[in-house]
């Protein structure tokens, strides 16, 4: 098949995670599409935390100066707050020689995505994706509507970019009867863009109180982003009214009534619902990969998010680029899918079991407490622990050794 609907690989959404994965293609030389749904520049809700590792995803991105000119504040450091009083400090400076970032994903991604324009990936804006073309058990590409006009794409290989919603595996688990029905959400994740509130710019806040969590830290513009997550109960209390669950939870935690005070909101709620955390399956079909928060969406507390993004893009692309002229192959994509699938969770797993395990103390403020007391105890624990959400036991082993 051959002409200018087929691609080497198609990727359905432009966060982070697809843009990467679409530039590093491109540089590899696979004819690459970028669809996606909105038009950019778009905002989206993200705590908008860029940890320093990312920087170096960025200059092989080339998009470093594109990120600096777009002024995001500098977090040197991440203090969490327990509901009962106590705190600790993570210096970004264990994750990379500079400082973190505060940079609002639309001006992030839109950075990306027009780099990725600019490398020859094909991007198509206010595209939705309608249905998955499917070839027998493996999938062939996709159909997508664009300013009202359908269009087919075909391609060696899909990549579910499309975050939480997980939009192409879910289309493909439901055509296989034994895929996993949607769970019911029990968690809903609201974001606005703040003013005058009483934050340190060059510090990321994060408050644990029933329940739930939250994050305040400084983005482009003076202003600071507020992100956080309640359990979905708390939110019917408050009839869904986001400045009342931002009363009745977040504020409950004694430091973030303190700091947002006085804060005025210079930006409309976002809020999406959360089925839960962890991985999913990363090759759910053959001919389809997922990555970024399509493949596992890691706990927001963390702060790794975005990076966890950037490197799922990059694994995805070095692993189709080594298999790329063998996938007219029927049996090469079985072999693609557990080559990916088993890297994915040598470099991943490790990762979300410390989530796993931390997300069970960061919903009950005594045991939030508790933990946030012992690690501020000790500054070797903490730097574990923190050093546990980035990556398997060799790379904690070279990061603590590059960070000293």
């Amino acid at each position: 098949m051959s002409g200018p609907d087929f691609f080497d690989v198609i990727i359905a959404g432009a966060g982070p995670a697809g843009s990467s994965a679409a530039i590093h293609l491109a540089a590899a030389g696979a004819r690459v599409a970028l669809v996606e749904q909105k038009a950019f520049p778009r905002e989206k809700l993200c705590g908008e935390f860029i940890s320093p590792e990312c920087v170096n995803h960025f200059e092989k991105l080339g998009v470093a100066q594109q990120m600096v000119s777009s002024e995001p504040a500098l977090i040197r450091k991440t203090v969490f707050y327990s509901k009962l009083g106590r705190s600790l400090t993570v210096p970004s400076g264990w994750f990379g020689s500079g400082d973190a970032l505060g940079l609002s994903r639309a001006a992030m991604d839109n950075n990306l995505l027009r780099r990725a324009a600019s490398v020859g990936v094909v991007v198509m804006e206010n595209a939705a994706v309608t249905e998955l073309i499917a070839e027998g058990e493996r999938i062939r590409g996709v159909k997508l509507k664009q300013h009202g006009v359908e269009r087919k794409l075909a391609a060696r290989i899909t990549i579910d970019a499309t975050g939480r919603s997980r939009s192409l595996a879910r289309r493909a688990e439901q055509t296989n009867s034994t895929g996993p029905k949607k769970a019911k959400s029990k968690l809903v994740a609201f974001k606005a863009h703040l003013a005058s509130e009483w934050i340190d710019r060059g510090v990321c806040e994060i408050y644990s109180y029933a329940r739930g969590y939250g994050g305040l830290s400084g983005i482009e513009s003076g202003l600071s982003n507020v992100c956080f997550i309640v359990a979905a109960p708390d939110v019917r209390r408050c009839q869904s009214n986001p400045d009342r669950v931002l009363r009745e939870t977040v504020l409950t935690n004694p430091r973030a009534a303190e700091v947002l005070a006085g804060a005025e909101r210079r930006s409309e709620w976002l809020s999406v619902a959360l089925e839960g955390f962890g991985r999913q399956e990363p090759s759910p079909v053959p001919g389809l990969m997922a990555i970024g928060d399509a493949a596992a969406f890691i706990d927001p507390f963390t702060g790794s998010g975005m990076l966890m993004a950037l490197e799922s893009g990059e694994l995805a692309a070095s692993v189709i680029v080594r298999h790329l002229d063998k996938l007219n192959l029927p049996a090469s994509l079985v072999i693609l899918a557990n080559d990916y699938s088993q890297a994915y969770r040598r470099k991943f797993d490790s990762r979300l079991r410390t989530c796993r395990l931390l997300r069970h103390t960061a919903f009950r403020p005594h045991l939030a407490s508790l933990t946030i007391g012992l690690c501020g105890a000790s500054e070797w624990l903490r730097s574990q622990v923190a050093r546990a959400t980035r990556a398997n036991g060799k790379e904690q082993q070279a990061l603590a050794r590059s960070t000293k």
